[in-house]
């Protein structure tokens, strides 16, 4: 069986690492000749729209799928025309537009962060007696990792603000005082059959997700998976989805959802029965899906910018480093150290030593 992969990152590189033990192949369309995964595949260099390159992906792929969610989603449609394509079109539309995506959390009865409409300052200023202050403005398309989205304080940074995000289309959104923010991973087969993994608890700096740690038998797991069943089978999806939440004194506000295997679950290629990334592929596929158990105590953290010496990180007992084959630059997500262990104390220093060493990397 052939993989068809949009794009060429980490997340591609991770999904075709974990098909090779299954027999799979991949073909890769991406437009970079150094991208992190066009080593592990077959590589169509081009741009996403180019529809020569998508006929030849679509006549080689015995199924298509994405490795991240700013893929047009007319390109998805066109796919899949010609061959399976997972997760649908649709859930990438959703997923591509804040204001659709929020309307569609309450459509479904998942609670959000109060939001409103933006198209204009004028928008902007009528919309704040209602949202209040703090809040953040976001463009509605594209934007990831903290990027187009600018915090609100007072009625002075209004004017600022709109000409920050270029007068497109934007959503406002109120500050939550949320106590932690929180993910929940899910993969559903074509007859529907749904796994979840347990929480992860996360932490972002400057926008960007630097620690996930797992949360087995987590209070709140139960109403995170009420959430994204509603999601799988609303969108009718096939794959793995990511939902991130806030969790407001016991009770989570849905943040935004991904169409594909997420950051925060990478510990789930040492500390789960099976990894996010072998059970997108057998979802995917129509495979059974593969437990979620998971091994000891775990968790992720992201080396974002530069890495440090990888003979630092490896001397560290129980951990694992995954590399991606980028060169450092500010801002790039460039490697991730996964922890697992059974000791609930050594998880601890073995997390904030990797902690320790990923600061010194970023601020190196």
């Amino acid at each position: 069986m052939k993989i068809g992969i949009l794009g060429g990152g980490q997340l591609a590189r991770m999904l075709a690492l974990s098909g090779y033990p299954l027999g799979l192949e991949f073909i890769i369309l991406d437009p970079s000749s150094d991208a992190g995964a066009v080593g592990l595949g077959e590589h169509l260099q081009g741009d996403y729209n180019d529809k020569a390159l998508l006929t030849e992906l679509a006549e080689k792929a015995d199924v298509v799928t994405y490795e991240f969610e700013n893929v047009p989603a007319d390109v998805a449609s066109f796919l899949s025309q010609h061959t399976q394509v997972y997760p649908c079109a649709n859930a990438l539309a959703v997923a591509q537009d804040r204001l659709v995506e929020k309307n569609f959390f309450h459509q479904l009865n998942i609670p959000t962060a109060p939001f409103a409409n933006i198209a204009s300052l004028e928008d902007l200023q009528q919309a704040m007696p209602t949202i209040g202050y703090p809040a953040i403005l976001k463009s509605r398309r594209m934007g990831y990792d903290g990027k187009g989205q600018v915090v609100l304080k007072t009625e002075n940074d209004l004017s600022n603000a709109w000409e920050s995000v270029q007068g497109v289309p934007s959503i406002v959104e109120g500050f939550v005082n949320f106590q932690r923010e929180v993910s929940i991973l899910a993969a559903r087969s074509p007859q529907g059959e749904i796994v979840y993994y347990p929480l992860s608890e996360n932490q972002h700096s400057q926008g960007i997700l630097r620690v996930s740690t797992c949360c087995s038998d987590d209070p709140l797991q139960q109403q995170a998976q009420d959430y994204v069943s509603y999601l799988l089978k609303k969108l009718d999806y096939i794959g793995l989805i990511a939902l991130e939440l806030f969790d407001v004194e016991g009770e989570l506000l849905a943040n935004e959802f991904a169409p594909r295997v997420h950051n925060s679950g990478h510990w789930t290629i040492e500390g789960a029965e099976t990894s996010q990334f072998e059970n997108h592929l057998r979802a995917i596929l129509d495979l059974p899906l593969g437990s979620t158990a998971t091994r000891g105590f775990t968790g992720m953290v992201n080396f974002i910018g530069d890495i440090s010496d990888s003979k630092q990180l490896l001397a560290i007992e129980n951990t694992h480093l995954h590399l991606y084959d980028k060169s450092p630059r500010k801002g790039r997500k460039v490697a991730h150290v996964s922890i697992r262990t059974d000791d609930a104390q050594q998880f601890t220093r073995t997390l904030q030593s990797v902690v320790d060493l990923a600061n010194e990397s970023d601020n190196s």
